[in-house]
């Protein structure tokens, strides 16, 4: 079943996008050699966002939220519509959203349960309301399978980007706390945990594979490579971390990278020991509103430059002539603190 709708991009050009259940296509601007993709995540409604007119400022072609884009912690869904509404009602965000198409998933705070998985009571009344703020039509099938991941393709004159929201809420299994109490959780060593659930991970291969894009995003709440600090993360359950990566490899995909959030700073991690004929990238941009400013530093073998502490947003241009992603985390001011490089 597919279903037809259409939103007006940043540069004023009407895109034609089919929402079904697990993808979308949407025409990107007109001159069709770069996209500009804007990001984030931790997003305050109580809290005031110094950067919605910085990233108006930049004329993103696509917005994406990367989870905990509000802070409801609840499960009362009147309240956390309430939540929802106030965020639709802040006049940067509102400004961005009337000109800028918006897609996402969510982190634990908007989902409902700090740090909740699976055993979330109320995850099926939460999604609805998730994908009320989406604007996703009530009709869509999405409305009508568990978890909120989807895929969604944007086409232009020079090539194709497909992204992959990954909901890392709905079917996690229960994390693992650290009997020493040196940190939160600890990784999982036996078998049989999840993060995405078996129903998700067919979806994510079969999608995986049958990609033609020239650039692959996958959107995950929590980080994938950074998995030493002991808070959330994808390396709480090795075996999924090694299944994703295989699955990647596995697909033939193209240009695939990862953007995260959830963590209160911005970084960039790359692993080049992947089999991929390209180094891996997970961009986490997190503190949309308020970050991590007493960081004093954590293990992350994969790191690379610096780790920013202050509010930021992430800014990607995607350049399909030279088959080139460029890499920004951006600060009040549109201030560029880091930046990356790299071509696929």
């Amino acid at each position: 079943m597919k279903e037809l709708f259409t939103l007006f991009c940043a540069l004023g050009i009407i895109c034609s996008c089919k929402s079904v259940a697990d993808s979308g296509r949407t025409a990107g601007p007109a001159e069709g050699e770069i996209l500009k993709i804007a990001f984030g995540s931790c997003n305050d409604t109580d809290r005031g966002n110094l950067l919605w007119d910085d990233i108006l400022a930049l004329e993103p072609d696509l917005w994406i939220w990367g989870g905990d884009n509000v802070y409801a912690d609840t499960d009362d869904m009147e309240k956390l519509r309430e939540y929802y509404a106030e965020l639709k009602a802040v006049p940067g965000y509102r400004a961005l959203e009337a000109v800028t198409p918006v897609i996402g998933t969510w982190d634990d705070h908007d989902y409902g349960l700090n740090d909740g998985g699976a055993g979330f009571k109320a995850r099926e009344a939460s999604q609805q309301v998730f994908l009320d703020f989406l604007g996703v039509p009530a009709t869509s099938p999405r409305r009508q399978r568990e978890g909120v991941y989807a895929a969604h393709t944007y086409t232009t004159g020079k090539g194709e980007v497909k992204i992959f929201v990954l909901d890392t809420r709905y079917f996690r299994s229960e994390l693992k706390a650290d009997p020493e109490g040196k940190r939160r959780y600890v990784p999982h060593t036996e078998p049989g945990g999840t993060i995405l659930g078996e129903a998700q991970w067919a979806w994510l291969e079969g999608e995986l594979k049958d990609s033609q894009a020239d650039f692959n995003i996958l959107v995950s709440s929590i980080q994938v490579l950074s998995g030493e600090h002991g808070f959330e993360t994808w390396g709480n359950f090795p075996d999924e971390v090694a299944r994703l990566l295989g699955v990647i490899a596995d697909s033939g995909a193209r240009g695939v990278m990862v953007f995260s959030g959830d963590r209160h700073i911005s970084e960039f991690s790359r692993s080049d020991s992947q089999p991929l004929g390209y180094s891996l990238v997970d961009f986490t941009s997190s503190g949309l509103t308020h970050a991590y400013k007493a960081f004093k530093g954590e293990p992350n073998p994969y790191r690379i430059g610096q780790v920013i502490s202050v509010e930021s947003f992430g800014w990607v241009i995607l350049d399909f002539t030279n088959r080139r992603a460029t890499f920004q985390i951006r600060g009040d001011g549109n201030k560029i603190l880091q930046e990356l490089s790299q071509t696929y």
